[in-house]
């Protein structure tokens, strides 16, 4: 396509920020391409100008970011940090043009340009600072507290790579370094100040200083620089601006010369790669002692460096330190950064002399922990030993606070042992491991869940003794997503649906989204939004076509589950009845079953061999269905490769049915459920984490539930009715699907290929997850959402009311909560 770009100024240099309408950017543009990026802007690719609108557009954001911060200072307000490992971001440059209001100037100036904004936008690199829900969530938390003006600044690490890159390559997952910074990124900036020096390893001395008291310094130790860089969040319309701040590790020193006079040129580096490697990778393969130690290190790297910003910040303007829980509050996303409970211990006792007392009053007040599992083995923990050689001041605190804490538990239950054992952060093992869960509880004030259930089975069954003991620290979060990326953004029909209709004040206040409700019946707006969900099922159909070489119908049910591949969430319950249908439909040809694409997407941890045998599985049975030309069109099975944000953006609006099938139990909440449910899609899921809740808003009618509840599944581990192998000999079409799947109908003859599967599935022993148990269900209720699927008119008024009662699960709505209840922030 010819660009139509006009001269160039003969004076380039220009005042960015008075020059934002349409004019006004393209000029920056053009500058940015010639001055900044050494570009003939009559020649320049379409990454060259990505380049230079997302330096334009964080031009634009960094004036009103110093405003921001300016203006902290200036009020001397509280501060919140959230501390995560993983911030999945995805993409920048859509929400940035969105949220800062530039979406249709910068689409006129790339008409006016001959460039195509879809296009400029698929240049940009996914940021691979997380890998699930957990990084999700914390990028939608970033967006409500900028939208709704809160002081707050995320912490994490500047992943130089992601998880990893996914390949399908005959059937199997192939994984393959996602180095998504290799031409650099133009959302950061990298500060050459603070630069904050972090220590690993050395030894403890122990004194008596002049006024008697007990004093310990960390000594020979190794240090890794923490270098900053900036990643600024623009809120919705409201001239406010937060940054994440994330750390890069860097050498103490570039090179240690004196290498070099031994003639050890390799050694000469070695110091500086090691130390760098601490930000290099997002969860390094932790079964080898070095993995493990490396992750450690990565969690000690970014909460050190974190509170050494803090305490800058802090004694700028004040000098009480029991001042500091009214000025600070630190969310702990997980226990991933609960090693910044001893942290911030060793720098009130050690460095500021705090009497332990005072010290530890201002830690509990301080820390507030987000609890987000309910299985007792993705708890974490770390050996006693390994936490004593990396971090050996951190052990003794550890071992202190713990002797405290269990002096009280004694008082409370004097001669109670088995409350001992639970409740100290010190499992005894062999071989001794520390307990961080247990430890973010003892130094927190707040402990809380992210969905009603999970709240409700965190204080009855995982930390049952800790919520007695700590009466009213409990509590619930229920998580939500910010509207502003996931309707505004990536469904852009049905969006102008709704403000053609409505107005556009749910963007920032989801509730207004009950007033379609009358809609719901309404035939002229039930064709629109029909008309809005073939849009963008067309649109993924094209993806499909690109990354799988798969022609789907549009016209037929998409039925969808894209989420981390893992045996709790179940990925094998689905292509379980996927084969049921294949089944019904060769042998049946002439009964009347709904045509369906079944999608999935989502990876397997690299060692994690099940996960990945799954996603063999559905791989070999779609092979199997999509080239039988006996099923046609009636159905097809897609599982679509890498799996991440952008590709959520294209799948999430296109669902019809959304698969939100774990064991009751199992998830904490899940936020795609809520996405899906907000871009009309309906659900079938268990009554599991947050379904409970979107039940509850939508109604019982607008949603399909089946399955065990989670007080049901425990009852039936323990003592089961009947066991897997009983339903499969009584339930001929499970013993079918079983039988297909021995037979090696799905491996080219191999029985071997997929009996570990099979196994599982039939011997209760091996299924924890309860798959044969509620298959039978599972089968009946989707039988149910074929058959409703078919009523149109009907299934479109379900769909709509879905949309128009999602206003619970806004991430403004939960961060509100934590603000008003945790952090002691007074928000509109």
């Amino acid at each position: 396509m010819k660009k139509k770009l006009p001269p160039l100024n003969a004076d380039p240099l220009l005042s960015l920020f008075n020059d934002k309408d349409v004019a006004g950017i393209k000029k920056t543009i053009l500058n940015h391409l010639l001055i900044f990026q050494g570009r003939d802007p009559e020649r320049a690719g379409t990454f060259d100008i990505y380049k230079a609108i997302a330096y334009t557009i964080r031009d634009f954001m960094v004036e009103k970011w110093i405003n921001t911060q300016k203006s902290y200072y200036t009020k001397n307000q509280k501060r919140v940090y959230y501390l995560s490992l993983e911030f999945l971001v995805g993409r920048s440059l859509g929400n940035s043009l969105i949220n800062m209001g530039f979406a249709e100037k910068v689409e006129q100036v790339f008409q006016e340009m001959g460039y195509d904004l879809n296009e400029i936008r698929e240049e940009e690199e996914d940021a691979a600072l997380g890998n699930g829900g957990l990084g999700r969530l914390a990028a939608c938390f970033m967006d409500s507290v900028a939208t709704m003006n809160i002081p707050a600044y995320g912490y994490g690490i500047n992943y130089e790579y992601g998880l990893f890159h996914q390949k399908i390559i005959d059937g199997f997952q192939v994984e393959s370094p996602d180095n998504w910074m290799r031409f650099g990124t133009p959302w950061q900036f990298e500060r050459s100040l603070p630069l904050h020096p972090v220590q690993f390893y050395g030894k403890v001395n122990t004194s008596i200083d002049d006024k008697g008291k007990f004093r310990s310094e960390w000594v020979d130790t190794e240090l890794v620089m923490a270098n900053a860089c900036d990643v600024l969040i623009p809120g919705y319309k409201n001239d406010n601006v937060i940054n994440m701040r994330l750390w890069q590790a860097k050498a103490s020193r570039e090179l240690d010369l004196s290498f070099f006079g031994r003639g050890d040129y390799v050694g000469a580096v070695e110091n500086k790669v090691k130390s760098e490697t601490i930000s290099k990778l997002l969860y390094p393969p932790d079964e080898a002692c070095a993995g493990r130690e490396l992750r450690l290190k990565q969690q000690y790297f970014f909460v050190a460096a974190t509170f050494q910003d803090i305490f800058r910040r802090f004694v700028k303007h004040n000098k009480d330190f029991s001042k500091f829980s009214d000025l600070v509050a630190v969310q702990l996303n997980d226990t991933h950064p609960a090693i910044a409970i001893p942290e911030l211990m060793r720098l009130l006792l050690d460095k500021y002399g705090l009497g332990w007392e005072k010290a530890w009053d201002i830690t509990v007040k301080t820390f507030a922990y987000t609890n987000h599992t309910l299985m007792p083995e993705a708890l974490e923990t770390w050996p006693v030993d390994l936490i004593g050689y990396v971090l050996p001041r951190h052990l003794q605190i550890i071992y202190e606070i713990n002797q405290r804490f269990l002096d009280l538990v004694k008082v409370r239950y004097p001669g109670n042992e088995s409350k001992l054992r639970s409740m100290s952060l010190i499992d005894d093992g062999p071989p001794k491991r520390v307990r961080m869960a247990n430890l973010a509880i003892v130094g927190s004030h707040s402990v809380n869940g992210v969905a009603a259930l999970h709240t409700h089975l965190l204080k009855t069954r995982l930390f049952k003794d800790f919520n007695e003991f700590f009466p009213g620290r409990f509590n619930n979060k229920t998580n939500g997503i910010t509207p502003r990326r996931w309707l505004l953004k990536c469904n852009k029909q049905l969006a102008g649906l709704i403000s053609e209709n409505i107005g556009t004040g749910w963007v920032t206040c989801l509730d207004e989204l009950r007033r379609l409700e009358p809609l719901a019946t309404d035939p002229a707006f039930q064709k629109k939004f029909q008309e809005a969900k073939r849009q963008n099922k067309l649109r993924l159909a094209k993806v499909i076509k690109k990354l799988c070489n798969l022609e789907v119908n549009p016209d037929s049910l998409f039925d969808v589950q894209v989420k981390r591949i893992h045996e709790y969430k179940r990925q094998l319950l689905n292509i379980l009845h996927v084969i049921n249908l294949y089944q019904r439909i060769v042998t049946n040809p002439h009964e009347k079953l709904t045509p369906r694409t079944v999608i999935f997407a989502g990876k397997a941890a690299p060692s994690y061999w099940k996960a990945k045998l799954i996603i063999k599985f559905i791989n070999s049975v779609g092979d199997v269905i999509n080239n039988d030309p006996r099923v046609g069109d009636r159905l097809k099975v897609v599982f679509i490769p890498n799996y991440g944000v952008s590709l959520a953006e294209n799948i999430i609006p296109a669902a019809d049915l959304s698969e939100q099938i774990s064991t009751a139990g199992t998830e904490a909440s899940g936020t795609g459920n809520m996405k899906f449910s907000l871009n009309g899609a309906l659900t079938i899921g268990t009554l599991d984490g947050a379904n409970i809740e979107i039940r509850e808003e939508v109604g019982q009618e607008n949603i399909f539930i089946f399955g065990l509840t989670a007080e049901a599944a425990e009852w039936e581990k323990r003592s089961p009715q009947r066991t897997p192998y009983q339903i499969y000999e009584q339930n001929q079409d499970i013993r079918q699907i079983i039988d297909c799947i021995k037979g090696g109908c799905f491996s080219n003859g191999d029985k071997q290929l997929f009996l570990p599967i099979v196994n599982d599935l039939l011997d209760l022993n091996r299924d924890p997850y309860l798959n044969i148990m509620d298959l039978e269900d599972y089968l009946r209720c989707q039988e149910e959402v074929g058959l409703a699927y078919q009523d149109q008119k009907n299934w479109t008024r379900m769909a709509i009311l879905n949309v128009a009662r999602m206003g619970k699960f806004s991430s403004d709505r939960t961060i509100r909560e934590y603000a008003r209840e945790i952090w002691g922030i007074q928000v509109d």
